[in-house]
């Protein structure tokens, strides 16, 4: 009888937060994580159904995954929400901020709410995530993967305070990678082209002609899907990647 060995994944082991993970890019990191052996926190500000989903959906591939309500923003819920992955799971190796809202609209509609709501989420949010798993790292380190956006450097119109949240996550990457180096805490981030999500689709951005402006003007001639981004994340969370730090990666079929 032919002896079948278990597949050892890159993540075998280890321990990641997803933020914003109840669906679209964040859900399908989370599952690829599950695939190559990590612990998952699924991470949702209000979405608790779809994160339940997650979990299982994880949990039916053999996966470990559990789900952890926490709004980024709020510094008190960040606490709650690491406190509980430690008591449930440990301490973590993997920190993946992707928690993130959007709203497109001109300058001359640009309000104080939007601004802030949009910063306090895309920018405070990951900032307060990433202070707050300095603590719960264990001795060997950690490796916190941005969710940026190619926005930041395409620069659409009617996209202002978005386009501006994304260049903050751009500088904070290269930022904090110099300064926890020194802590064996490695910092890359993921610029994603459009991808089809539940937002994206729910916002009307997936058809029409805005789908095929990104799909005339994109080399590869087509939009993202989630299995297109979570396979760079693996590689950034893994030792694949153990001397790579400060990085952007651009995934947008050559759209720049």
């Amino acid at each position: 009888m032919k002896e079948t060995k278990m597949k050892i994944g890159k993540l075998n082991g280890k321990v990641a937060v997803v933020t914003g993970a109840s669906k679209g890019i964040g859900a399908g990191i989370a599952k690829e994580f599950a695939a190559e052996g990590a612990a998952v926190v699924v991470n949702y500000a209000s979405a608790k159904a779809d994160a339940d989903k997650i979990v299982d959906a994880i949990a039916k591939r053999s996966g470990k995954a559990i789900a952890i309500q926490g709004n980024v923003s709020k510094k008190a819920e960040v606490e709650r929400l690491f406190a509980e992955t430690e008591k449930a799971l440990g301490t973590i190796d993997i920190l993946v901020n992707n928690a993130g809202v959007y709203e497109f609209v001109p300058l001359e509609e640009v309000s104080e709410d939007q601004f802030h709501r949009l910063f306090d989420v895309n920018v405070l949010g990951m900032l307060l995530a990433t202070q707050e798993a300095l603590k719960h790292f264990n001795a060997d380190g950690g490796t916190i993967i941005n969710i940026g956006s190619l926005a930041s450097s395409l620069t659409p119109p009617t996209a202002v305070v978005y386009n501006a949240t994304k260049g903050a996550v751009d500088a904070i990457t290269r930022t904090l990678a110099k300064e926890l180096g020194p802590k064996k805490i490695r910092v890359n981030s993921i610029n994603p082209g459009m991808v089809i999500t539940e937002g994206a689709i729910a916002g009307g951005y997936t058809e029409g002609d805005m789908r095929k402006m990104f799909e005339s003007q994109t080399p590869l001639g087509r939009v993202g899907e989630t299995q297109d981004i979570a396979p760079a994340a693996v590689f950034f969370a893994s030792d694949d990647s153990a001397w790579i730090t400060g990085e952007t990666l651009l995934i947008a079929g050559g759209l720049r």
